[in-house]
């Protein structure tokens, strides 16, 4: 990665973390256009990393097939980190990973990250789909993950090798919206992303495991924690949380299990939300790791949030519907970095 051309907030990086939302009346192949032209855009505004998330069975996202994405993305730009937030492992033999993420490093060298989740992420029929047991719900995640490592840097007792992949220095992070995978993390002595962006009251809780169990290893030497943040920036605070429905839709279509293609804005509220999910929203938006407002709004938001936590860079997703208000978004958030 060219570092000349990354800037820091608060002296951190920031990146992206890209869900591939297919909007209302669209389809994947618009989803993708969108997410090269964002790619391109936050790399044009100096942001670190550009990462998609493993989700199936979901009519509103499109990054299923997360290497395959990651590469399209890879290919269409020029120096920003790009990678997974994160693959399922337990959905995939480890030698499969090895060899899909061995590949993306030898076509775009130093520049593929390897973010690592235990959950489905997806419900349970799909996850059987996937996997065709359920002998597992996560339990064997640390085995794949040494098996998944041992690939790379060939220490696996099998004669089973990895190609392309052994000797591969790809950066593995782990993520986790709970305090599992932070100590795991720290035991192996790895990056972690913790998921603040939809398990705010875990954040610090979670960093405080990670750090006062970390343990160096040879590729980390001290701890280094992403958090997730939901921000939605735009001129007035007003526009902000109207383009902000969009996600709440969504995420009450989830908890609902009625996952629908990513929704247009809510103009009125009274119309179509019960006093309940209002109330949600509400509370929602008051979270510490969601930003929604305008740009002194979020600055000051974000720098709070930093303050708090203590992260060493931070992810930001942007779930909204119209793509030129997404962009400008990310520009005004871009405006604030060194």
């Amino acid at each position: 990665m060219d570092s000349i051309k990354m800037k820091k907030f608060n002296n951190i990086p920031l990146s992206v973390l890209d869900l591939a939302p297919i909007k209302q009346g669209s389809n994947a192949r618009e989803s993708f256009k969108n997410s090269v032209e964002l790619a391109k855009h936050v790399e044009s505004l100096g942001f670190n990393r550009y990462w998609l998330a493993e989700h199936h069975n979901m009519p509103g996202i499109a990054s299923s097939a997360t290497s395959v994405i990651i590469g399209h993305i890879a290919g269409a730009t020029n120096h920003i980190r790009v990678g997974s937030g994160g693959v399922m492992l337990p959905n995939h033999a480890p030698l499969v990973i090895a060899e899909q993420f061995g590949t993306l490093e030898s076509l775009y060298p130093g520049r593929i990250d390897l973010g690592l989740g235990r959950a489905p992420g997806s419900d349970q029929a799909t996850a059987y789909a996937l996997r065709r047991t359920l002998n597992s719900n996560g339990e064997d995640f640390p085995d794949q993950l040494t098996e998944l490592q041992g690939y790379f840097d060939h220490t696996q007792p099998t004669r089973v090798r990895a190609f392309p992949g052994e000797g591969l220095e790809v950066p593995i992070w782990l993520l986790g919206s709970s305090g599992f995978s932070a100590q795991l993390a720290a035991r192996k002595g790895l990056p972690f992303s913790f998921a603040s962006h939809f398990s705010n009251d875990y954040t610090l809780p979670a960093m405080q495991l990670y750090h006062q169990h970390f343990t160096p290893s040879n590729v980390l030497k001290e701890p280094y924690a992403m958090l997730g943040v939901n921000v939605i920036a735009a001129e007035t605070d007003e526009k902000a949380r109207w383009l902000a429905t969009s996600q709440q839709q969504q995420m009450f279509d989830l908890m609902q299990g009625k996952p629908r293609q990513f929704q247009p804005p809510i103009d009125d509220l009274n119309t179509a939300w019960t006093m309940r999910e209002q109330a949600a929203f509400d509370e929602k938006l008051s979270s510490t790791s969601t930003i929604v407002g305008n740009p002194d709004t979020v600055k000051r938001k974000l720098e709070s949030f930093l303050k708090a936590t203590k992260a060493n860079e931070i992810i930001i997703n942007s779930s909204i519907y119209h793509q030129e208000d997404r962009l400008h978004s990310y520009e005004i958030v871009a405006e604030m970095m060194d």
